[in-house]
């Protein structure tokens, strides 16, 4: 299946099109450098359009209707007057419903959509925040996140103030959805996803208590909601060192993906495991790491490889512990939940795999 991604090159196209990737689907990618031709030839190819672009920090306030406006008329026109039928998945705002340029350019764009009976779902959103989000630009989060991981002062007008959160991938996990149920028929009702409500003074405290504690000794908070977790990854990404890649892997098993490395601190992944898997059985000559299950319950046994003792430790998500694991350990994770698992996982320095210092033996 073909998924054409209008505004891919920006903070929820960039990350929607990865996890389309990962799931297996062609992705085409359309931005601000590609011509209306080019989006034609797209248009024909596609099975879903998802419907991303826009502006909305504009030098005029021109150009909110021409970003937001012109070009949803300009893609409707070309899908109607080449008799395609392609439904439109298109993210729009809450401020549709507000007087202000960009509400009103938003607004005009959805009744624009509306009216051409076109299969179409639409989404009001309100405060994306997450990884590879840019700073002073998409969020207060990526804002926030930037300056106190970089030692950089914050403005807080009112601390007081609450702002209502939706983290990216599950803007983009409701996309896909939507996609993988081919749901094509569209509906008129606006789509809205859950939001986490949080003040700015508590978001800032959240941010400068991540920043402490990988910093320590201990290098990973204590996490007690989902709110909690997707903060700190979305912290990680700009407390990372610059110019390394992050690798995601995925199999029958679960997931692992790298969220931060750093030269000074080492490196942090979060290792996703179905009911029942176990993954490890190796050990470190040298390097340390902490395991925290932040959801599920999990086992970690470990085995010292020169006496045979063992240490098994039982972890839940919603009683918060750190398990060392230790050098010349070998040591295995089994998720013992009935749902999926999610574990942070800290180590001592960067994966290098010319000196990976991980030799297999079994529990």
């Amino acid at each position: 299946m073909r998924i054409l991604i209008l505004g891919a090159k920006g903070f929820i196209g960039s990350r929607l099109s990865t996890l389309l990737k990962r799931k297996n689907f062609e992705v085409l990618e359309f931005d601000k450098d590609n011509t209306v031709d080019e989006l034609l030839s797209f248009l024909k190819q596609a099975d879903y359009v998802v419907h991303l672009a826009g502006i909305n920090r504009p030098l005029t306030k021109e150009e909110f209707y021409k970003g937001n406006f012109d070009f949803t008329k300009t893609l409707v026109d070309l899908i109607k007057d080449n008799n395609l039928s392609l439904p439109i998945i298109m993210t729009s705002s809450i401020q549709a419903e507000l007087d202000n340029d960009y509400g009103k350019s938003k607004k005009m764009a959805e009744d624009y959509l509306l009216a051409s009976n076109l299969p179409c779902y639409i989404y009001r959103l309100s405060n994306i925040f997450g990884p590879r989000s840019r700073p002073n630009y998409n969020t207060v989060v990526a804002t926030f996140a930037y300056n106190i991981a970089h030692d950089l002062p914050i403005k807080i007008d009112d601390g007081s103030t609450i702002i209502n959160f939706t983290y990216v991938d599950d803007v983009c996990d409701d996309i896909i959805s939507l996609i993988e149920n081919n749901k094509k028929e569209g509906q008129k009702e606006f789509l809205s996803l859950p939001t986490t409500p949080c003040s700015l003074d508590r978001l800032t405290i959240l941010l400068k208590y991540f920043k402490q504690e990988v910093e320590s000794k201990r290098h990973l908070p204590y996490i007690y909601n989902d709110f909690e977790l997707k903060l700190f990854k979305t912290y990680l990404y700009f407390a990372s060192d610059e110019g390394y890649e992050y690798n995601f892997a995925s199999d029958e098993r679960g997931s692992f993906e790298e969220l931060f490395k750093s030269k000074r601190f080492g490196q942090i992944s979060e290792n996703i495991s179905f009911p029942n898997i176990t993954k490890g059985g190796h050990y470190h000559k040298y390097k340390d790491e902490i395991f925290y299950v932040v959801k599920g319950q999990c086992e970690i046994v470990q085995k010292n490889i020169v006496n045979d003792d063992i240490c098994i430790d039982i972890t839940k998500g919603d009683e918060p512990r750190l398990v060392h694991i230790y050098p010349m350990y070998t040591h295995k994770i089994t998720n013992i939940g009935e749902g999926n698992s999610s574990t942070l996982m800290w180590i001592s320095e960067i994966y290098n795999p010319k000196k990976h210092d991980t030799y297999k033996k079994d529990c």
